[in-house]
């Protein structure tokens, strides 16, 4: 359950759980999540005989839009190794379960809130942009993943 106070949390300290992958694990430790949304569509229907002019809002089916994360390249597989069963046609893979913890400044044991992503696959790997003027930048990996559907708890 969310838990309530007069001033927003931060964003900067959360946890995230992907099944199979140990959440404070430093393999596990991710810089970005972004792209947590979820809709409800809407079907606009009008019968012929209507005496009105106008449509008819109706509820259609809800969809959750695509969740990116990112982190710096550690030389850890894991996320690789998912991506590949995903590929391979492997089904526990290709639904598998994500966490994300928002917890408070103190990190306390407890998340302030939970989003828990359902059906998840993962569907693009971008590696790191390596640039050799750099020396302050750090190397990036991103995993873009589909998502049926998100919880709130």
């Amino acid at each position: 359950m969310p838990v309530p106070r007069p001033t927003p949390y931060s964003a900067f300290n959360f946890l995230v759980g992907i099944e199979g992958i140990d959440e404070t694990a430093d393999v596990g430790g991710f810089s970005e999540v972004s792209g947590l949304n979820t809709e409800v569509t809407i079907a606009e229907y009008r019968a012929g005989n209507a005496k009105v002019n106008y449509v008819t809002k109706v509820l259609g089916i809800n969809k959750s839009g695509d969740v990116t994360l990112k982190r710096g390249v550690m030389g850890a597989q894991n996320i690789y190794e998912w991506l590949n069963a995903a590929r391979a046609g492997d089904i526990k893979a290709k639904k598998a379960s994500v966490t994300i913890k928002l917890l408070n400044e103190q990190r306390d044991e407890q998340p302030v809130v939970t989003w828990t992503l359902k059906g998840v696959t993962p569907i693009k790997w971008t590696g790191p942009t390596l640039t050799a003027k750099g020396g302050g930048d750090v190397a990036i990996e991103e995993l873009v993943m589909s998502v049926e559907y998100i919880e709130q708890s």
